[in-house]
């Protein structure tokens, strides 16, 4: 009776847990606000507009995120809603950890699983997504335990209770049952959700594909990666289908060679690229990078993180349903550090120059989130590998301890510089009468990204394109230490050219310009002005431009999308309810299983 009252307990604490390191980190964000900060841009209301459905010049990277926020801020305010994605991913990413902990290293207990908490939420990389703006990624970085736990269920690598002749636990056809449509039902929803953007389905992809090839005696290691392929490509639909109708890829001509090597992965003092990505950091961007990492002090943090790592490794070994993450975790690794050099560089050009689809793969070190699942094993395991010697709720105890310690400054929003921001009012103003009569809109100052006095010091991207029905023109153009690295927008780049080189408003309008938006202090324009204050202007010019074709696909595209996500969840909580009413029946009748003894 004593475990069984011990069992919530057991249940509900790495969750908490879990909760407790996120609220650590994002506690800022629950402030009113808005997320503003370089790459993460909310708005109060977003629209289903061409740039939503990726119908525009720019290629389809941020879908469907742009789309799922479109919908939801119909009912929520915008901010609200990429504060709460961007708090639930982190959240996630901690429970899903002990999750696939309590999967593949049940003997770790509750000690462990909160080692595994610990290092899924607490590392650079975290750290410097979040001050890089990449709120959706990280949900999708939140997935990828969820991901794994969900296909080493369906190949049966879940450790089992012993059957219960009284209970559906006994029962073969029920257990198949439970694990083929509850596992299935999780792969679908957990790969739609890491499906926000391209770059997270990409990597919750790998993760199913890797633990479809785990020992197990569940389902087939072909029916996995079947399921697990056709999960993949439903959640792809969006980004897919618009690749092929919209002109993104195919108005592609400029060279990316200069934005290869702006995003190759960085090195930090005292570690090499490869010590920096072995330690979950050297994003690209210095500026984007906690104060603790511009120091030797990265090197200390490090050491703590992969002492807690190797030490668990040892015992992961033996594991075999978790060799596969632990070759994805090497892999994730080793070919960042490739890439950022002389040839890996040219190679990457190379690929990207024959598919520019392949863009993605420019910022490699993002792909060093495809480690965290057996970083995270590693640390559950750490406990196994030292309970002989010490007890485990003192190595717990001394493994989150440390690994907090050594990165202090991603506490409270990394270190109050991830907080949200107050857009003046004149912002809602002008976005009010856009929408009163949506044209496509041009913007001054000409550049993607811009700087805000009432947005803090970093530079953020323009949110006007977020924010209004009309299509807002941008070239994507990107500044770079110093080096240009040009987006897609050849028509856009070429209106920025008449703006900046004076054109009148019959030039403008001749371009299908309808509006104009000047933002920040500039001095006046030679248009009839529509609404100006000391933040914003607003100039009519009346042009106008045809509307996207292929509208009804895209929507139908995203739908797929949505239906996948909402049936994944649907039949993931239906299977669960079922189980728990077993387990519950279970205990009532036989008193505590193996489980909670």
């Amino acid at each position: 009776m004593i475990a069984r009252s011990f069992a919530p307990a057991r249940r509900v604490g790495p969750p908490a847990y879990a909760l407790a390191l996120t609220l650590a980190v994002t506690a800022p964000l629950l402030a009113p606000g808005y997320l503003l900060l370089r790459d993460a841009v909310s708005t109060p209301r977003s629209f289903l507009s061409d740039a939503a459905l990726g119908l525009t010049e720019a290629a389809p990277r941020a879908l469907p995120q742009d789309f799922a926020v479109a919908l939801a801020s119909s009912a929520v305010d915008g901010g609200v809603v990429v504060k709460a994605l961007l708090i639930l991913g982190l959240f996630l990413a901690g429970w899903g950890a002990a999750r696939l902990a309590a999967v593949v290293v049940p003997d770790a207990g509750v000690a462990g699983q909160c080692v595994a908490v610990t290092v899924a939420i607490w590392n650079p990389y975290v750290a410097e997504r979040l001050l890089q703006g990449h709120w959706s990624l990280l949900v999708g970085y939140g997935c990828l335990p969820w991901v794994a736990a969900a296909v080493l269920s369906l190949r049966g690598a879940v450790p089992e209770a012993p059957p219960n002749l009284h209970s559906t636990r006994g029962n073969p056809r029920f257990e198949r049952v439970e694990c083929k449509f509850g596992g299935l039902g999780a792969l679908l929803f957990w790969t739609a959700l890491a499906g926000l953007t391209p770059t997270g389905l990409m990597m919750a992809a790998v993760v199913a594909l890797a633990c479809a090839s785990a020992p197990g005696r569940g389902r087939s290691r072909p029916f996995c990666m079947t399921a697990a392929l056709l999960a993949a490509v439903g959640a792809a639909l969006p980004w897919l289908v618009a690749s092929v109708v919209a002109p993104g890829w195919a108005a592609q001509t400029t060279d990316q060679a200069a934005g290869i090597h702006a995003f190759a992965a960085r090195a930090e003092p005292g570690l090499g690229t490869l010590g920096s990505l072995a330690g979950l950091g050297g994003i690209w961007n210095g500026d984007a990078v906690p104060a603790s990492r511009t120091t030797l002090f990265a090197l200390l943090s490090t050491v703590v993180l992969l002492a807690v790592v190797v030490v668990g490794v040892l015992v992961l070994l033996r594991r075999r349903a978790a060799v596969p993450l632990l070759a994805v975790a090497a892999l994730a690794v080793v070919a960042p550090a490739l890439m950022a050099t002389g040839p890996g560089l040219a190679a990457v050009e190379a690929v990207i120059r024959t598919v520019p689809g392949l863009g993605v793969l420019r910022d490699g070190q993002k792909w060093v989130a495809l480690a965290m699942p057996a970083y995270a094993l590693a640390g559950a395991a750490a406990v196994v590998a030292l309970r002989p010697r010490v007890p485990a709720i003192a190595t717990a105890g001394v493994c989150c301890a440390a690994l907090v310690a050594t990165l202090p400054d991603l506490t409270w929003g990394v270190g109050g510089r991830v907080a949200p921001v107050h857009y003046p009012p004149g912002w809602s103003a002008a976005a009010a009468i856009i929408d009163s009569a949506p044209a496509p809109v041009a913007v001054l100052p000409v550049d993607s990204m811009r700087r805000f006095p009432w947005a803090g010091e970093a530079p953020v991207l323009d949110p006007l394109p977020r924010w209004v029905r009309a299509h807002v023109l941008s070239s994507g153009d990107l500044s770079i230490g110093g080096r240009t690295v040009l987006g897609e927008g050849s028509h856009a780049r070429a209106v920025q050219r008449l703006l900046v080189g004076g054109a009148d408003r019959a030039r403008l309008a001749d371009a299908g310009v309808g509006w104009v938006v000047a933002e920040g202090r500039h001095d006046a324009l030679p248009l009839p002005v529509a609404y100006r204050d000391d933040d914003i202007a607003l100039y009519s010019v009346g042009g106008d431009a045809p509307a996207a074709a292929h509208r009804p696909l895209m929507i139908a595209a995203h739908a797929v999308w949505l239906g996948q996500l909402v049936v994944g969840l649907t039949g993931m909580l239906v299977i669960r309810r079922r189980s728990g009413r077993a387990h519950r029946r279970d205990e009532d009748v036989d008193g505590p299983q193996h489980g909670d003894q």
